[in-house]
């Protein structure tokens, strides 16, 4: 079941991630699988949540840009984002942001 992110109060930072598949799937699963766990494991990862239904969003969030920059170059996540340009997306876009509040409703 999915589930929200538990952040921490404000601020923290967001990496959102939006992309479009392209036709290959050629261990994308096992590579994104790969990449999750890698990034659940790095100083200041705080949190994740993602949906694809045609256009895929992944939001990641961290503790400050220090802790981002860190894993935007990790060597085994350039390697992914290498074989995502070259063969798994047809378009992406990042954007990094500041979360300077947020709240929430549960039940």
């Amino acid at each position: 079941m999915a589930s929200l992110a538990a952040t921490p109060k404000p601020p923290y930072y967001a990496v959102i991630f939006t992309s479009l598949r392209s036709d290959a799937d050629d261990g994308y699963g096992d590579m994104a699988d790969k990449m999750l766990e890698l990034a659940q494991n790095q100083p200041g990862f705080l949190g994740v949540e993602s949906a694809r239904e045609g256009l895929g969003i992944t939001v990641s969030y961290w503790q400050n840009l220090e802790a981002i920059a860190n894993w935007k170059h990790h060597v085994e996540h350039v390697a992914a984002q290498k074989l995502g340009r070259e063969k798994w997306y047809s378009a992406f876009k990042t954007r990094i942001a500041k979360v300077e509040r947020d709240y929430a409703f549960e039940q």
